[in-house]
């Protein structure tokens, strides 16, 4: 006996509601036997002109729609909260847990017995699969691509990550300020997210390494044709997914999670994986936590030779294979949950078994890989008591174990107004720390961890030093940066204690950062310590503050974790 469509709880109804819920949609032109008991797909899209790299959105909808009514479906396209991480204020970050309640609360209250999401900027894809996987619809994921390689005067250049090194290079005087300005259209030639090993790129590879798009989603070219073909065939394949009754729930499992915890580390992936597929884990009720990143993840060695650890762009990347390449290889190696089971009915080795890499400068083997060390590394200590990261594959081996004198900056502000200063103390064997840049004490955890280098410093041609923080980084950025400390200063944490003229002694071997004063004068420093930044008393940003829990454990509001909810509302008519 099939089951019963959750749509035909408004459509189906042979009384005035259902007359109600019927007339006003065919206002739009719709005929009446789409109302005859077809699934009803909804295509959740953040298309935004706001978003730059969701911009052309709506053009992806229209293919899903294609393949949707092609399979019989009834497809509807609603827009949810687009978070912009090129221009939104104080940072994207803070309005993801926000998108993703938007996108739960519009799937529950809605008609709708799956969706597809149409992703591409950084927070748009967890958002999306955090409100999904609260529901546990049948949920297929549609990334927008990334752009096509950015082009300079010969170079590949790749979004993000030469926004700041053409900044250094202006600093040390390497670069003119008019050359730098025309670099700038260069870089962004083409619809699409970054096109780096960002977080947009590395997301869009999480979703398909999670079993949650179809295979090749992550790499297609916003650009490339293909990128239509695959939003059609993800339309024909959502209706399938209904009658099948696939959920988030049935994918996204423990497997699910290793596989890509694993895949991050073999492309290089941005350290905000970390944050996000923590969050998405805990959406679903998956025991997933920060030590799974180094115990699972560790040893995966960097097989793509891509920015900001490398040299290739995503179009590269694709043209190489793409991902379906990388999980082959993780496979055959051992690593990778070969029968975990993804959107479109088949297990990860159905996917890959067959596929081959094509540019093998791109994408390195197991043998010999790109580098040796791909996986995240978790640091903990008296600095980090709940967990630090660190991205190995960007950083300069020769600060994998360092001991140096703290430079603190208490906010960023702070930071802004004294890190040029010319009598600021610090030379390159110093470690910069940035307080109260984490969750509630941005708030929303900014991605300023990666600080740019003192400019005096950098023309005396430094360039890389030991950054720690409560706070994110790009996922264009490079650099030896200890990221995500937990607690954060903000919440009075280790961070908030350290002075400038401590020690501090990074061992990455070691797994150790580790704050070089005595348990008694912390302890002093502790009862002497305030909160610097007051809560703010309204709207949203007040309830982030007051629920927002720490970066080991997503970042996501207290309130919302667990497992999914009953996704069909009381009728109120």
């Amino acid at each position: 006996m099939a089951k019963k469509l959750r749509s035909t709880e408004w459509f189906g109804r042979q009384d005035k509601d259902g007359f109600a819920y019927r007339s006003w949609m065919k206002n739009q032109g719709l005929p009446h036997h789409l109302f005859d008991g077809r699934p009803v797909i909804g295509i959740c899209n953040t298309w935004s002109e706001l978003t730059p790299c969701n911009a052309h959105l709506r053009g992806i909808a229209e293919k899903v729609k294609r393949g949707v009514y092609e399979m019989g479906g009834f497809p509807v396209e609603f827009p949810v909260t687009s978070l912009g991480e090129t221009l939104m204020r104080p940072t994207a970050m803070l309005f993801r847990n926000l998108a993703s309640m938007d996108v739960e609360e519009s799937i529950r209250a809605n008609p709708l017995d799956a969706v597809v999401l149409l992703v591409g900027c950084d927070k748009t894809t967890p958002s999306l699969l955090m409100g999904a996987a609260s529901c546990d619809l049948p949920t297929l994921v549609v990334s927008g691509g990334p752009m096509l390689n950015g082009r300079f005067r010969g170079e590949r250049i790749g979004s993000g990550t030469h926004v700041w090194k053409f900044d250094a290079m202006v600093k040390a005087g390497e670069l003119t300020k008019e050359e730098f300005m025309e670099s700038e259209s260069c870089m962004s030639r083409s619809v699409g997210h970054c096109m780096t090993m960002g977080t947009a790129s590395t997301m869009a590879c999480m979703v398909e390494a999670l079993g949650m798009g179809l295979p090749g989603n992550a790499a297609i070219p916003a650009a490339d044709s293909r990128r239509q073909v695959l939003a059609h065939m993800a339309g024909r394949r959502i209706v399938e997914m209904v009658a099948e009754d696939l959920k988030p729930s049935d994918i996204l499992t423990k497997a699910a999670f290793e596989n890509a915890i694993r895949a991050n580390g073999a492309i290089g992936g941005s350290t905000n994986a970390v944050i996000h597929l923590l969050a998405i884990a805990g959406r679903v009720g998956v025991e997933h936590s920060l030590d799974d990143w180094d115990s699972i993840g560790r040893d995966v060695p960097c097989l793509v030779n891509l920015m900001p650890s490398g040299e290739y762009l995503m179009e590269d990347f694709y043209y190489a294979g793409g991902l379906p390449v990388v999980l082959k290889q993780l496979a055959e190696s051992g690593l990778l949950h070969k029968d975990a089971i993804t959107v479109n009915g088949k297990t990860q080795w159905d996917n890959v078994a067959n596929v081959e890499v094509y540019e093998e400068d791109v994408v390195f083997s197991m043998d010999k890989p790109f580098k040796e060390q791909g996986g995240l590394v978790v640091l903990r200590g008296n600095l980090a008591p709940d967990g630090a990261i660190l991205k190995p594959s960007a950083a300069s081996p020769e600060l994998l174990s360092h001991t140096g004198r703290a430079v603190v900056f208490e906010d960023i502000e702070d930071y802004k107004a004294r890190v040029d200063q010319p009598d600021l103390d610090i030379d390159a064997s110093c470690i910069m720390v940035l307080k109260n840049c984490g969750p509630r004490g941005y708030p929303g955890m900014a991605e300023v961890g990666n600080m740019a280098l003192p400019a005096k410093l950098l023309k005396q041609g430094v360039t890389d030093m030991i950054r720690i923080s409560d706070a994110r980084m790009s996922g264009t950025a490079y650099g030896t940066v200890v990221l995500h400390a937990a607690p954060e200063a903000a919440v009075g944490g280790p961070l908030a204690l350290v002075q400038s003229g401590d020690e501090i002694t990074l061992d990455v071997e070691q797994r150790s950062i580790s704050l070089n004063v005595s348990d008694e004068e912390l302890a002093k420093r502790r009862e002497a310590w305030k909160p610097v930044h007051p809560q703010h008393d309204r709207g949203y940003v007040q309830l982030y503050q007051k629920t927002v829990m720490q970066a080991n454990e997503g970042a996501d509001l207290d309130f919302l974790r667990g497992g999914s909810g009953a996704p069909i509302p009381r009728d109120s008519h």
